[in-house]
């Protein structure tokens, strides 16, 4: 079996798929126009979020038999297309899906007390103790809106806190020891905590706005490590501005690049608000965001840790080798 692999992995994957007999090409520069006119040569195509999978380029790709996407989502490939023709679709929540709990509950206890506006003062020469005093977690209500392999792992991480844990999804009966399921209603009314574990879909693009932020009964913590593009970020900003979202951990946002590892622009992945030597003029909302003490950004690493990256190649090669070995 000839196996494209179109980003850069951990090296077990494509060591573990040697041993397994496949022929491994590794192609991370060529265009996506490029790579459709080879990409009837290979069997299986591994990558991340390089460019979107797409009904022209199935076509092209007359023999797949699968698409490995190292990562937890299947959202830049044409799933219905590519299971019309029978391609094996392959993603790996399992490999990071600890990694994404672990920040979550960071960014949310950050928060809370106030520990990055602490510590920049501290830095400063400032020693501000009233005006940094926190929340405790025990005792509130945490919702979690997608109760799949990461909704269910930030509730796991919460059982070592005094907390009742809500969670909405579109399936039915995923209620289990560490969540109650309940409806949408129920969750707005109750939560002190949000926590969004969704992927993008129509359905949820775009799904945290004004109407659905004013349908909370109170002020509440805000967490994304699932898809920037859920979340419109003006209507956020107005939330943080009035006091109804009392702070926002942010990993995602609505302005990152289909392949999640650009903001504004593409001629480099280290990012410096510039783009070919000219300052960039920012959106508004997302200035805001840049300049807010209750806000906390990272660049969509949630599921990026060292163990984590091991995890996705491993899980990855486990379920090629269960489904054609």
């Amino acid at each position: 079996m000839k196996i494209l692999h179109l980003d850069k992995n951990d090296s077990l994957l494509i060591k573990q798929l040697s041993e397994l007999g496949c022929i491994n090409h590794e192609n991370y520069t060529f265009t996506k126009e490029a790579i459709e006119e080879i990409i009837d040569q290979y069997e299986g195509i591994v990558i991340r979020s390089r460019f979107n999978i797409d009904k022209q380029f199935l076509d092209k790709a007359k023999n797949l038999k699968f698409i490995g996407r190292v990562g937890a989502g299947l959202e830049s490939i044409d799933v219905a297309y590519a299971e019309q023709k029978e391609i094996y679709l392959i993603s790996a929540p399992e490999g990071n899906r600890n990694a994404v709990a672990e920040h979550a509950l960071g960014m949310l206890l950050s928060l809370m007390n106030k520990l990055n506006t602490a510590d920049k003062e501290v830095k400063t020469g400032a020693w501000n103790r009233e005006a940094n005093r926190g929340e405790e977690l025990d005792g509130k209500t945490v919702g979690l809106i997608g109760y799949g392999n990461m909704g269910k792992a930030f509730a796991k991480k919460l059982r070592g806190f005094d907390v009742e844990v809500l969670c909405y999804d579109i399936k039915e009966d995923v209620t289990d020891n560490n969540a109650q399921q309940v409806s949408l209603i129920e969750l707005q009314k109750k939560a002190d905590v949000l926590s969004l574990h969704t992927p993008l879909t129509e359905v949820t693009r775009n799904m945290i706005n004004t109407e659905f932020i004013d349908a909370f009964s109170k002020s509440f913590y805000f967490i994304n490590t699932a898809r920037g593009k859920s979340v419109v970020t003006q209507d956020l900003v107005k939330a943080l501005d009035t006091g109804k979202i009392k702070g926002a951990g942010l990993d995602v946002l609505e302005y990152e690049k289909s392949s999640f590892e650009y903001l504004f622009r593409t001629e480099t992945p280290k990012f410096k608000w510039m783009r070919k030597g000219k300052k960039i003029n920012l959106p508004e909302a997302f200035e805001y965001l840049t300049q807010s003490d209750n806000v906390i950004m990272t660049p969509h690493i949630a599921g990026w840790t060292k163990e984590s990256k091991e995890k996705l190649a491993q899980t990855i090669v486990d379920k090629i080798k269960a489904r054609f070995f």
